[in-house]
Formats: C-alpha cells, sequence, structure tokens
C-alpha cells in the first residue's frame, strides 16, 4: 500500500488556488523550527510527553481520586507482575481493569480520528470533509441498533453490538465505493454526494428500526452510538484496535508526499507523475476500515477529525508529512482530555463525548475561519 516517491510540488503550485485548496503556513514566530527536522522532533517528543502525563493523570482521577504515584505504581506492579497490598486490591482494580483500558483506547481513538480526519480532507480537497463524511458513521450506528433490535450475533456476547457497527461501517464503505466509483475515476465530488446520501439512507433505516423496537433500549444505542462514549471499553478491545489503528498511522505518513499532491488537485497529481484514482482507492479503503474499528469501541464522536488538523496546520503548516506527525499525540491528549472530563464533570453520570467535542470545537472553528491568515478555500 506504500505510494511511489513524489516530488514534492513546487511553490508556486502549492500558492496557486486554483490548482487546489490553499492551506496555511505556520505562524512567523515558529516556521524556522518547524521547518527543521529537529524542530518537528521536538514538538512530537514534547507532545508524547504531555500525552504520557496525561494518560496517567486520568487514569487517576474519578470518582476515587488515586495520586499520581499511587497510579504509577500500580501500572508498574501489573506489566510487571509485581505485588500490592490487600488494602490495596480495590484502588488497584480500578486503576488496571476499568481506567487503563478506557484510557489507552480514548488516546488510540483520538490519534485515529485527527490522521484519517488530515487524509479524508485532502483525499476529497474539502476543508469541512471529516472521518464520517464517507457514510462510515451512519453505517456503524445502523449496524449496532439493528444487533439490539433483532437479537443478532448473539454468539459473540458483550462484542455483539461492536461487532455489528464494525459490519454497519464497511457495508456502508463498500456501498459509497460501488457507487462512486460505478462510472470513471472516483472523483472528491462524487465520493463526498455518495457518502451524504448513504449517510441520509442509512439515517432512515436506524429510524425504521427504532420504530419497530418493541422497547426503547435502540433509543438509547443510538444516542450511544451517534454522541460516543468509552463507558464499554476493555482489555479485550485494545489489541484489535491497536493493530488497525497502529499500522494504519504509519501508512498515512508514509502517504504524505502523494497527499500533498492529491491536495492540488487531479491534474496536477497526474502532471507530477502519480494516478490520484488509484492512491484515493487505496486511501478509501484504509480510512474506512481504521474509522470502522474506532467507530465499532467508542461510537461517531464529532469535531476530532474535523478540528484537530485545522489546528495543527496553523502550527506546523500545510506539508502532510508534518501534520500527520503531529496531529495523532495532538488528538490523543485532546480525547484523553475529553473522555477525562465526560466521566467526571457530572459524576456518577456520563457525558456523550459528542457534546463535549463540540461544545470545544465549535468555538475552535469559528476562529479559525475568522481569522485572516487561514483561508479554508477559495477565495
Amino acid at each position: 500500500m506504500s505510494p511511489p516517491a513524489i516530488a514534492a510540488p513546487s511553490a508556486s503550485s502549492a500558492a496557486d488556488p486554483s490548482a487546489g485548496e490553499p492551506l496555511p503556513e505556520p505562524p512567523s514566530g515558529t516556521r524556522g523550527l518547524l521547518a527543521s527536522r529537529k524542530g518537528l522532533v521536538l514538538v512530537c517528543a514534547a507532545l508524547f510527553a504531555v500525552l504520557l502525563v496525561s494518560i496517567v493523570t486520568a487514569i487517576g482521577l474519578g470518582a476515587a481520586v488515586i495520586t499520581p504515584g499511587e497510579t504509577a505504581r500500580y501500572l508498574w506492579a501489573a506489566v510487571s507482575g509485581g505485588r500490592v497490598a490487600a488494602h490495596e486490591v480495590t484502588a488497584y482494580q480500578i486503576v488496571w481493569e476499568i481506567r487503563t483500558p478506557r484510557v489507552l483506547l480514548a488516546a488510540l481513538v483520538g490519534a485515529g480520528l485527527s490522521a484519517v480526519g488530515v487524509a479524508v480532507q485532502a483525499m476529497v480537497r474539502n476543508a469541512l470533509a471529516d472521518p464520517f463524511v464517507l457514510g462510515v458513521s451512519s453505517g456503524a450506528s445502523a449496524g449496532a441498533v439493528a444487533v439490539t433490535v433483532t437479537g443478532g450475533l448473539a454468539a459473540l456476547g458483550v462484542y455483539a453490538v461492536s461487532a455489528g457497527a464494525f459490519a454497519g461501517a464497511l457495508a456502508a464503505s463498500v456501498l459509497v465505493y460501488a457507487v462512486s466509483a460505478g462510472r470513471g475515476a472516483l472523483s472528491p465530488l462524487r465520493l463526498i454526494l455518495t457518502g451524504v446520501a448513504v449517510s441520509l439512507g442509512l439515517q432512515a433505516v436506524m429510524s425504521l428500526l427504532i420504530y419497530s423496537a418493541p422497547d426503547g433500549e435502540a433509543t438509547g444505542m443510538v444516542l450511544y452510538w451517534t454522541m460516543g462514549g468509552f463507558g464499554a471499553a476493555s482489555w479485550g478491545a485494545l489489541p484489535v484496535v491497536s493493530a488497525v489503528v497502529l499500522p494504519g498511522l504509519v501508512v498515512l505518513y508514509r502517504y504524505g508526499r502523494a497527499l500533498d499532491v492529491l491536495a492540488l488537485g487531479d491534474e496536477t497529481a497526474a502532471s507530477l507523475g502519480i494516478d490520484p484514482d488509484r492512491h484515493r482507492k487505496a486511501l478509501l479503503a484504509l480510512v474506512s476500515l481504521m474509522t470502522g474499528v474506532m467507530v465499532a469501541v467508542s461510537g461517531a464522536v464529532a469535531f476530532v477529525g474535523l478540528v484537530v488538523p485545522h489546528v495543527v496546520r496553523m502550527v506546523v503548516g500545510a506539508t502532510h508529512a508534518r501534520v500527520l506527525a503531529v496531529a495523532p499525540p495532538a488528538g490523543a491528549v485532546f480525547m484523553v482530555g475529553v473522555d477525562l472530563v465526560s466521566r467526571t464533570l457530572m459524576a456518577p453520570r456520563e457525558l456523550p463525548l459528542g457534546v463535549i467535542t463540540a461544545l470545544v470545537g465549535v468555538p475552535v472553528f469559528l476562529t479559525l475561519m475568522r481569522r485572516r491568515a487561514y483561508l479554508f478555500g477559495g477565495s
């Protein structure tokens, strides 16, 4: 799936609004530092350090507050096979069995959604695109509701709903691809329009399933899958999500140069020696798989894949290799913080993640739109 080596587009072509969507350069105060590989490494190292601190802090906070020192000691005891005192067993179980898989899953999903958002925005050349523009979110919600209403996949036990959501997400992606690529090349406009149409159709199917449900359980399931949450996180989900998201992040990073060219338009890409249709199909398959896996365990968490890429571009510039290096740890830190707020702000009740991401994302997005230095496309 690795793309061929591509020459970087010239400065004149990158600045041409007619060639593609203009994207911002970093502020003058950071341009010199971030232009170098060393500066980018320092930024990534700082973000990973913040992420580590955020993970330990988030694991310790909740209805039962555990100090960072004790949290680190319990984590070390878990990974090294150490022992804890009898009176610490309850705190240890809270840290290792309940909060750690949840926080790690939040970090993985935040990193994955941010990277996929970068790829989708370049792939469809639309600054308002996010990981769910291709109908994946609606497919996952419809799959989860179908399993809940019909009782299907009962043999999978507690993983039945997640499996149904993943199957629905992949089915929606296949449908979008089949319709979009049915005639000619897989153009960005056709891809977006097909994704919107499929989303509306799946929402209608989901409404029909809810209406025919004998009780109100499906309504609660719809709310969960449309707003997101990590309340059902477990150690069993982590290996699957990690096996898809982590390699996916590496592949997307290697597509950085190809995304630079795709953002300039198909004609420019062809003139630089790459096949935009082939790259777009490969990227569609990858981002659909990653998004389907993440939605299956977290529901549809809005604004992360939309806002984080734009914020990162404000700092490191428009080159996709730099954005894809910084966006995953930035998204992971953001999602860990959002999950912490969701389970502590109105404890013991949990707020849906989508409520918090919207409350944060909308003001940030509107602020970005008001900045003259940031262009979302067009003149």
